[in-house]
């Protein structure tokens, strides 16, 4: 099992010394990664899971926070909880993950997108609502077309994106791809990891649930040509959470726990629990 923690930017804020204080000491306790939250837009009444969300909540740019921190830690990898992936021109964010990754020395390495549920935000970046599935699909089908590429190029015809003998320079730091977790709550995001993803980052849903998604994302998996076993299992955690919790987790299949922590604090004392540190 491995562990990493959140830093929700509409909770503690885009100050950039917490910012740093709460990285560099997430990395002296011992956690592989540190995850930042996306939205790019809100709006009066946007609601997600019957929550109406503040529209002032302070969401940071979170590849810029990500690329702020990495120059003021040495070895926490990078994550995202989640890129609304449909959002993005995929040609853009290729360049920008791969130049974060080149810059962290190979730290950006647990991207995880998900396909938005807010349609007005969707409609302010200029998509379609009712299509940002397939375009999630195909902007995948890019990045990793685009950082495979050599200077011959690659070219791409598809519904959204169309591009020939394109050529994206810097490529991830001594890779020829980056990692691509699939976050969400739905069986069709549990069967899109099981066709593109490398793991899968499902949302808070019931116990039963989950093992239906878990179980889906699999057979998926199997039935793509792909491995199942090596898809990687996320879930949220916190702070809070006890030994045999987190033994029922791993029982579950479940390969990482992104801890929710309110502070430094919490960090410390949950490193000490599980002794990470």
């Amino acid at each position: 099992m491995r562990f990493a923690v959140s830093y929700s930017t509409p909770l503690h804020g885009v100050d950039p010394d917490r910012m740093v204080e709460f990285a560099r000491h997430a990395e002296e306790c011992g956690f592989e990664a540190l995850y930042m939250p996306e939205h790019i837009a809100l709006y009066p009444g946007a609601t997600i899971g019957g929550w109406e969300m503040p529209p002032t909540l302070p969401y940071g740019d979170p590849l810029d926070c990500l690329a702020f921190v990495a120059a003021a830690t040495n070895r926490i990898l990078l994550g995202t909880g989640v890129l609304l992936l449909p959002y993005h021109h995929p040609v853009i964010l290729a360049k920008r993950l791969a130049t974060i990754d080149v810059l962290s020395k190979g730290r950006m390495r647990l991207l995880t997108v998900g396909v938005g549920a807010l349609p007005g935000e969707a409609r302010a970046a200029g998509v379609d609502f009712t299509t940002r599935g397939r375009r999630t699909d195909e902007a995948i089908d890019v990045l990793r077309l685009i950082w495979a590429g050599d200077e011959e190029g690659v070219s791409f015809h598809g519904e959204f994106f169309d591009f020939e003998r394109l050529v994206s320079f810097p490529k991830p730091y001594q890779a020829s791809t980056l990692p691509i977790h699939i976050g969400g709550s739905s069986r069709a995001a549990a069967r899109r990891a099981g066709r593109r993803g490398d793991g899968y980052f499902p949302g808070g849903m019931p116990p039963h649930e989950y093992a239906i998604q878990r179980d889906l994302a699999r057979t998926t998996a199997a039935e793509a040509g792909r491995d199942p076993d090596a898809l990687e299992h996320t879930r949220f955690g916190s702070a809070e959470m006890t030994k045999d919790r987190v033994e029922a987790y791993a029982a579950q299949g479940v390969t990482r726990i992104v801890v929710n922590a309110g502070s430094t604090d919490d960090l410390s004392e949950f490193a000490e629990r599980l002794s990470l540190s």
